[in-house]
């Protein structure tokens, strides 16, 4: 039997914990249901006695010193505050102890920082919540924060992005251990998709880019966003903006983060995602109200950006329009 330790800090963000709990222990049920032993127990500790959550919801959990045994799992969730709090200097000497020897560490969401609190990320690919990956690569320059993956695993350690990524990340742990066709069930049990890959993009940070000060990126971003069919091939974005096109490329990539070609690829796919959730415009019509110019294009784009195709998108996530 596997023994997953979840930490939980004052100020856990519950669903963090909640979901990822649930997860194992549905796999502890299916088995039952099957005969079969229950695969997993799990024991939650923490630094003080009584953890209220950012919900407000109060926990009892047991003192760190008592997640006594072999632990095969470490899970960290995550909390509203963990990105700019500071860490009780015994939890980071606890997990710095602990993890040598554990079989794996899962952050969930901003669980991450109290992972970087710990020198466990140094050096490896990682990712947290979109809203807080500028504050973790200012922690841990070292570390390769990515933007996209909904979860990644770098040897021993796997990280999450915001929220409900943290119980798929969990049922990618139960297909590890006990295979595809027992995550399959969990997935069912808890009537969720099975399970969004790790490498498919978080769909809600598509458009979460930087405001420039410059007015003339600002204008040339409201267009884009405003009006992403037209030609927003880089000249035709530094005539906008008034400027020279490699003085536009340099001053937009500054302020915004990226290159203004990928910038115009995000936007459009976000769109894409958008319109492809709604009933009435066929996978066609929706390439040409994004400006890929054909079908193919958009989803080569789409693939890259989101991780599946448009019409794998679509037949998951569409929403009737009584519902938009």
């Amino acid at each position: 039997m596997r023994h997953i330790v979840f930490l939980v800090l004052p100020g856990t963000q519950l669903l963090d914990l909640a979901g990822p709990a649930d997860v194992f222990a549905a796999a502890n049920e299916c088995r039952r249901e099957t005969g079969h032993p229950r695969a997993y127990r799990l024991t939650f500790v923490g630094p003080v006695p009584e953890a209220e959550t950012a919900t407000g919801v109060g926990l009892r959990v047991r003192d760190l010193d008592q997640a006594r045994g072999s632990i095969d799992t470490l899970v960290v969730p995550g909390g509203i505050d963990f990105a700019h709090a500071d860490v009780d200097p015994r939890t980071t000497r606890w997990l710095r102890r602990r993890a040598p020897r554990v079989r794996r560490v899962a952050s969930i969401c901003t669980g991450a920082f109290i992972l970087a609190h710990a020198g466990l990320l140094a050096g490896r690919r990682v990712t947290t919540h979109w809203r807080a990956l500028a504050a973790l690569r200012a922690l841990v320059p070292d570390a390769s924060v990515e933007d996209d993956p909904l979860y990644i695993k770098d040897g021993p350690i796997y990280t999450s992005a915001g929220i409900t990524a943290g119980i798929d990340l969990a049922v990618t742990l139960v297909e590890e251990d006990l295979g595809s066709e027992a995550a399959l069930e969990v997935a069912r049990t808890l009537v969720m998709f099975l399970h969004r890959p790790g490498g498919q993009s978080q769909f809600s940070a598509a458009l979460h880019q930087p405001t420039a000060e410059h007015p003339g990126i600002r204008k040339v971003q409201a267009d884009v966003v405003e009006s992403p069919a037209k030609d927003h091939r880089v000249p035709a974005l530094a005539r906008r903006a008034g400027m020279s096109m490699r003085h536009f490329v340099r001053v937009f990539t500054q302020e915004t983060g990226e290159p203004p070609a990928r910038y115009v690829q995000r936007l459009r796919v976000e769109r894409a995602r958008q319109l492809l959730e709604r009933e009435g415009l066929s996978v066609e019509q929706v390439a040409d109200a994004c400006g890929f110019g054909s079908t193919e294009t958009m989803r080569r784009r789409f693939v890259h950006v989101v991780g599946v195709s448009p019409s794998d998108y679509r037949a998951r996530f569409r929403r009737p329009d009584s519902l938009v």
